[in-house]
């Protein structure tokens, strides 16, 4: 097998190889009945909004406060009885058993609270709220327009502000999937606020609830054909800090869609509109809501070739839309789920303990952001039959500011196991740089029995950047 990321970086645009698996292209094609579950902490709640929304099937969505787990085992929770839900859903669709589960609403979500930043967290305070059908009508569209550093609910005087993004603003973004692991959520936004471009309202009068997705609109001018937008909406507390709510990234060569992308006129005026990720959450009174604007967000989004300067014009082309939904007399009927059910775990022993790191460093006087995060899962022998397995990830990004250039990605890999005086290992080492005109990658594969390496193999592709 070839490296997926050979597949990802050939294909950059929205074309076969894309359309071939996803299932937007006909949403008729799908006729079985669909119950699609997600997490706030995932990476792929936004698609359970676009299958209710595009899907004719009978279908229900669940979107709960957690990582890429299962519900019934995620950090962050609450968790629930995932099992016995899938069980009612396939007792009625598969045996016709009248398990009342159609008869709920078809939405089904986790409002979260507003909670001091934190990047471990046991448990998501909130409570369950539903949706009878989605898109529901009941959701309204509440307007704030970006000022001068203001967002408000009434244009301000118009001004361009003109803004040049640091190449290390996004090393608090936390992980983009997080398997809920140690220092996995975003931390206090507050340094990344101060590297952003940023429009804070006044205090809320009252609390406000979203659900759905969060829209900017802005009217921008650059200097690069090449240039990305990065948006972030954040909670700021009374006490000044400021908690990542959602976010959104555009491509601007994408700015038409992904299928044929367009470098950006340069120094003109170009309205722009980021759909931020898909939310339920809620902004306590005397909270104030921050949009934060920048062209960089390493290490989430590869950088531009070259430093963008980006001008925003505040005023009436530029504003914030928020899905505000209204309270429901149907939550308080929500009937509330099972304990979390799960089988007795296969008798093993920790030989290992293992561990989860992120650790954060500028190395001075060149100002080189490193960002190293470490997946150690430790080693585990079994009781059975003696089996031991041993899994070790790590991930290094970094970046000089200033040059977007240096951008570097490595990771490695180290899959083991062992029974007696037999042990096989594999190992990976992969870095991904580019430069102007290009993307540079090298993987190497080493599959060892005891200590005599029996394979090796190495990858290496140049493959051009097209509009990126």
């Amino acid at each position: 097998m070839k490296p997926w990321v050979e597949d990802w970086l050939t294909h950059q645009t929205r074309d076969d190889f894309w359309k071939h698996g996803s299932v937007c292209e006909d949403f008729g094609a799908i006729t079985c009945p669909v119950y699609a579950i997600g997490g706030w902490a995932d990476a792929y709640s936004n698609a359970v909004f676009r299958l209710l929304a595009g899907l004719k099937s009978p279908r229900k969505g669940l979107i709960g406060p957690w990582s890429h787990q299962f519900p019934d085992e995620s950090r962050p929770g609450p968790t629930i009885g995932f099992l016995q839900e899938c069980l009612r859903w396939w007792d009625y669709w598969l045996k016709g058993i009248d398990t009342g589960i159609m008869d709920e609403p078809m939405f089904r979500v986790w409002m979260l609270d507003s909670v001091p930043p934190q990047v471990d967290r046991e448990a998501w305070p909130g409570r369950w709220v539903a949706e009878e059908v989605w898109p529901s009508g009941r959701i309204q569209e509440r307007v704030y327009y970006l000022g001068d550093g203001t967002l408000a609910s009434e244009p301000g005087t118009p001004a361009r502000l003109q803004f040049v993004g640091l190449q290390t603003t996004g090393q608090d973004a936390g992980a983009w999937c997080s398997f809920g692991a140690p220092a996995d959520l975003p931390p206090d936004q507050r340094a990344e606020d101060g590297r952003s471009l940023c429009f804070t309202s006044e205090p809320l009068a009252e609390p406000l609830e979203m659900l759905g997705f969060p829209e900017v609109e802005l009217a921008v001018d650059v200097d690069q054909p090449n240039a990305l937008l990065a948006v972030r909406l954040c909670d700021v507390a009374p006490d000044g800090s400021s908690r990542l709510i959602t976010r959104g990234l555009l491509n601007l060569t994408h700015r038409d869609g992904h299928e044929h992308p367009q470098p950006m006129p340069t120094g003109q005026v170009v309205t722009i509109r980021v759909r931020l990720n898909g939310v339920a959450y809620r902004v306590p009174q005397g909270h104030r809501l921050r949009v934060a604007v920048s062209p960089t967000y390493w290490p989430h989004a590869w950088p531009s070739p070259v430093p963008v300067t980006l001008g925003v014009h505040a005023g009436t082309g530029s504003r914030l839309l928020l899905p505000v939904r209204p309270p429901s007399p149907l939550d308080e009927t929500l009937a509330p789920f099972a304990e979390p059910e799960n089988s007795h775990p296969v008798d093993h022993v920790v030989v290992r303990t293992g561990r989860q790191t992120l650790e954060t460093r500028t190395v001075l006087p060149d100002g080189t952001l490193e960002i190293r995060r470490i997946n150690d899962e430790g080693r585990t022998r079994l009781v059975e039959d003696g089996l031991e397995w041993e899994w070790v990830n790590e991930d290094r990004f970094e970046i000089r500011e200033g040059n977007p250039l240096t951008a570097r990605v490595t990771s490695t890999r180290q899959v083991s196991l062992q029974r007696d005086d037999w042990s096989v290992r594999v190992e990976t080492f992969s870095v991904m740089t580019s430069d102007r005109d290009n993307f540079i990658v090298t993987n190497t594969v080493d599959a060892y029995e005891g200590d005599v390496r029996v394979f090796s193999r190495t990858w290496h592709r140049v493959i051009p950047r097209h509009h990126v």
